[in-house]
C-alpha cells in the first residue's frame, strides 16, 4: 500500500526525498512533534509515524499502529490521522477548513504545502493526537 524506503531513520527517510518536497516534509514533521511531542516519531510502513497504540478486532485479533502518519507519494503528501470523534473520521470533519485538500476517513492529502492552512493542520494534529487512535466503533 505504501511505497517501501531502504531508509531505517525517519532522518533518513526525509533526507532520501528531493527538493522541494524534502523542505515541505521537514516543515510538515516539525508542526507534528511541536503540536504532538508525545508522540514517539519512528518509521512504519514506509513512512514517518508517531505515537502507537494497540487495536483488537472483533476476533480478539490484535495489531499496533500509529494515530499520526506522513508519507510522501509521487503525486501527493498525505497526511494521516487515525481517529474519529465518535459520529465521523477527524478528517472528514477539516474538510471546509481545507478545501484545497483531497480529504478521505483518516487521510488528508494535498500536492503543496502552500495549498493547506498550517493552523488547520495543527488543529487536527492536536485533536488527532488526543485522541490517539480512538475509531469508530471503538
Amino acid at each position: 500500500m505504501f511505497k517501501e524506503t531502504a531508509a531505517t531513520t525517519p532522518e533518513a527517510y526525509l533526507e532520501a526525498l528531493e527538493e522541494p518536497r524534502r523542505s515541505e516534509m521537514v516543515a510538515l514533521d516539525e508542526l507534528i512533534r511541536a503540536t504532538a511531542p508525545g508522540l514517539e516519531r519512528h518509521l512504519d510502513s514506509g513512512m514517518l509515524a508517531y505515537g502507537r497504540y494497540t487495536y483488537r478486532y472483533a476476533s480478539g485479533r490484535t495489531g499496533e499502529w500509529f494515530p499520526i502518519g506522513l508519507a510522501s507519494t509521487k503525486r501527493y503528501i498525505s497526511l494521516y490521522v487515525m481517529a474519529a470523534d465518535g459520529e465521523r473520521y477527524l478528517a472528514e470533519s477539516f474538510r471546509d477548513r481545507l478545501p484545497k485538500a483531497d480529504i478521505g476517513r483518516s487521510c488528508v492529502r494535498f500536492k503543496r504545502l502552500a495549498d493547506v492552512d498550517r493552523n488547520a493542520l495543527a488543529a487536527l494534529i492536536r485533536e488527532g493526537a488526543k485522541l490517539d487512535g480512538q475509531t469508530l466503533g471503538s
